[in-house]
């Protein structure tokens, strides 16, 4: 019998009981559906979190560092960090800074919005550290921190909050009473979060005095630039070594960390959530599985009279075996094909829902659970179909 035969007589067999084949097919469709939205939610949140640290900056070492007596750090690990300009790019301090005020300009307070803009201390190299880029205007100079100006750089949500679309160059926030000129605006890079990345404002660190009456001693957070992946275990080590010389044990504390390995991290716990909540899904296909074990050992019984009639007209076991091969792998194809459309309306839900993120399968996983779907009716009819190929013609040919 050839195999177009095979699955026309599949087919029939499948739609001359559709409600059987229909709940037969139901634990394929649970199991494909809900692995598919589980791997494609969760590697649509790896996605995002791993746009929103490469959006903050990638090959970058923090470091925390202080000193009991107050002494000013920052400016001594500045210039020791110029003297590695072949492996760095930058060094900021990355100082979140509040104020009791809140930044006004007319009307407008920060006080009375929903999402008040984050207010940072920065050098000259803050933007660099941080992945920003100037739309207008100019950024931080080492002339502004020398000469203690009092200016500021708006990230693009900030601007929007403060001047809509007005531009802001050379207009005055003020900070606890204290004026600071607008010099420059950031480029946009997060538009699509509350909490964006572009509602900032950065200060000189020289302006703590001014803002909340602290002197640049207090700064003990800080941002170094790598120029690639590479230099990044040199960097660690090599400012670890100075910052011991500078701070002895018994007078502060200091780390020094490479960020990517927040990101190996993220990598890796996505890696295991994909894995246990696909298990989980697994175990849903597996019992789909046996179910379709089940029906197909209920047909064998059924189609006893056939099997034994095509067996004593000279049919071999083969054509027996694959005919109902072919059955059992039709109907978790298309319990598979239902399970992808319902994977699909489910990864979209779920996305907005979990990660606000309109989600889609990717080719693979769509590919993938189609494929799967099949090789699992294969698998689990294949017990059922060697032993309707073992029946004998006359002990068939007796079944009532």
């Amino acid at each position: 019998m050839n195999w177009l035969q095979s699955f026309k007589m599949a087919f029939k067999s499948i739609m001359s009981k559709k409600g059987r084949s229909a709940l037969t097919m139901l634990g394929i469709i649970i199991g494909i559906a809900s692995v598919m939205t589980i791997v494609s939610v969760v590697n649509g949140y790896n996605k995002q979190t791993m746009e929103r640290i490469n959006s903050m900056g990638t090959n970058r070492v923090s470091v925390y560092a202080y000193r009991q007596d107050n002494k000013n750090i920052f400016d001594g690990l500045y210039d020791y960090c110029l003297g590695m300009s072949d492996i760095i790019d930058g060094i900021t301090p990355s100082a979140s800074i509040w104020t009791q005020g809140g930044v006004r300009y007319g009307s407008r307070s920060s006080t009375n919005m929903e999402y008040a803009p984050q207010l940072y201390l920065g050098s000259d190299q803050y933007s660099a550290c941080n992945n920003f880029v100037i739309e207008y205007g100019r950024d931080i100079s080492k002339v502004d921190i020398v000469n203690y100006n009092n200016v500021c750089v708006l990230g693009a949500r900030a601007a929007k909050l403060f001047f809509d679309y007005l531009n802001p160059l050379g207009e005055s926030l003020s900070v606890n009473g204290v004026a600071f000129k607008v010099v420059g605006v950031y480029k946009e890079k997060d538009p699509d979060s509350d909490w964006s990345l572009d509602n900032v404002i950065v200060f000189p660190y020289t302006a703590s005095r001014a803002i909340n009456n602290q002197d640049i001693g207090s700064l003990s957070e800080f941002i170094i630039k790598g120029k690639d992946k590479k230099s990044l275990t040199e960097i660690v080590s090599r400012v670890d070594g100075y910052l011991s010389t500078v701070i002895p044990e018994g007078t502060g504390y200091y780390s020094v960390y490479n960020e990517g390995q927040w990101q190996d991290q993220s990598n890796e716990f996505a890696k295991t959530m994909s894995l246990v909540l696909g298990g989980i899904g697994f175990i849903s296909l597996l019992v789909g599985g046996i179910g379709i074990m089940n029906i197909m050992l209920v047909t064998v019984t059924e189609r006893t009279r056939e099997i034994g009639i095509r067996r004593a007209i000279g049919a071999p076991r083969s054509a027996i075996v694959s005919q109902f091969l072919v059955e059992a792998a039709m109907i978790c194809g298309i319990g598979g094909i239902f399970g992808i459309i319902v994977g699909f309306a489910g990864t979209l839900i779920a996305g907005k829902l979990i990660v606000n993120m309109i989600l889609i399968p990717g080719v693979g996983v769509t590919a993938a659970a189609f494929v799967f779907s099949v090789v699992l009716g294969i698998i689990f009819g294949m017990y059922p179909a060697i032993k309707a190929s073992a029946l004998l013609p006359v002990v068939a040919l007796r079944a009532e």
